[in-house]
């Protein structure tokens, strides 16, 4: 007879590594896209408003939004696998895709393929690593996962912006060895995870949460929705700042490689700063990950919203090299600090018997934030400036930070 699965990431080390890696390649993935499209979608398709040109982040956002909230739904009903598998078949087409398309139409129509795809894919990642840490760990794991995640997406970054300065090859071509790669290791390799959901719930007893009460542990998914999202003050706290947090980033990969074109900078330099921002952000989570399980969520997720105020509203202050590569140190820094921290928070207050639909209705919201980023952040750019815009997404940054010293409940 087989022994229960346990708890803790000593006792599944091999697991967790495993979905560590294949984080990886789900970060590599939006990686392709960071530091050239936004001028492909100028030089190579003619896109003339900033509105039109952030539509394929919007789309993106948008359909990956969607997914997460569908990838709790399901990895509750069917299982984490199953949905991680689905999610890498859809990202098989892409980088083809990429490598073929004719038009900024069919670019913006592959964004939406590759939201869907990274939405049940890094969503599942996220949920499995949870279960398997157990509630003493959480910081630490999501740490871990997210820095997997976007340091492998600052690497493609700086790989795909060499390509297209050398010409040595389509800067998407990269991405059909990823996708394969992060497939096969789901398929062979990464295990079920719903067992360990199942010994937690057991440790817990199903009266045994938060709020306290049976009700607490069998919630429908409406219930689950209107908690994440309005009622319950963390989880809402938690919400909204997840969503800035992506408007922020659907920013910085929108109009950041504009606003330092026009500064005159190489495709060399704007690729070494759109890979800057992931990789301090990357790193940056395997010391703030576990910090947070240790001062707590709320200190290092209001001081993250407003280190990344300052880092946007450091772009339209400066006019080369030095002042952007500390705006970016900054803007990855401050969400360094917030990202693992809002997931493990999610963790804290969440019962595991509905711990994955809450984390899907938080990552609808997160990235809806690239919906709203890109089409504000182009609105306004059109409108009125680039500055004007950033200078209004520094601003709502810094609110976002103080709704969350206020409404959400220490921990």
């Amino acid at each position: 007879m087989n022994a229960p699965p346990r708890l803790g990431l000593r006792a599944n080390a091999l697991q967790f590594t495993l979905l560590v890696v294949v984080n990886g390649f789900v970060g590599a993935m939006v990686g392709l896209e960071r530091s050239v499209l936004p001028l492909l979608a100028e030089g190579e398709f003619g896109v003339s408003t900033r509105t039109a040109l952030l539509a394929f982040i919007a789309v993106f956002g948008g359909s990956k939004a969607l997914a997460n909230y569908v990838a709790g739904r399901l990895g509750d009903r069917y299982g984490r696998k199953p949905v991680l598998i689905a999610g890498w078949l859809l990202a098989l087409p892409v980088p083809f895709l990429l490598v073929w398309a004719p038009s900024w139409e069919v670019i913006v129509a592959t964004n939406a393929l590759l939201g869907v795809s990274q939405g049940l894919t890094w969503s599942t990642t996220v949920i499995m690593k949870i279960d398997l840490a157990g509630p003493d760990q959480r910081g630490l794991a999501m740490g871990i996962n997210e820095f997997a995640g976007y340091v492998a997406l600052a690497v493609t970054a700086l790989g795909t912006a060499h390509l297209a300065d050398t010409g040595a090859g389509s800067p998407f071509s990269i991405g059909i060895g990823i996708a394969v790669a992060g497939l096969l290791l789901s398929l062979v390799a990464v295990r079920e995870t719903a067992g360990h959901v199942a010994v937690e719930v057991a440790q817990q007893g199903l009266g045994d949460a938060r709020d306290g009460g049976d009700d607490d542990a069998d919630l429908s998914a409406r219930e689950v929705f209107r908690r994440t999202s309005l009622s319950d003050p963390s989880l809402s706290a938690v919400s909204q700042a997840g969503l800035v947090n992506n408007l922020n980033d659907g920013v910085a990969w929108g109009l950041f490689p504009l606003v330092f074109a026009a500064a005159g900078l190489g495709m060399g330099e704007i690729g070494l700063l759109a890979a800057l921002i992931p990789g301090v952000w990357g790193v940056g989570q395997l010391i703030t990950g576990p910090l947070s399980d240790r001062i707590g969520r709320k200190p290092l997720i209001v001081l993250g919203m407003v280190v990344q105020s300052v880092g946007v509203a450091l772009v339209p202050l400066s006019a080369g090299m030095p002042g952007f590569v500390g705006a970016a140190v900054l803007l990855g820094a401050g969400t360094a600090c917030v990202y693992p921290t809002l997931l493990a928070a999610i963790g804290d207050v969440a019962h595991p018997s509905w711990r994955a639909g809450a984390v899907g209705t938080y990552r609808l919201w997160r990235d809806g934030g690239y919906v709203v980023g890109a089409l504000g952040a182009g609105v306004l750019a059109d409108v009125f400036s680039l500055d004007v815009a950033l200078w209004t997404i520094a601003g709502l940054t810094f609110a976002s930070g103080m709704v969350v010293a206020g409404r959400m409940q220490s921990r």
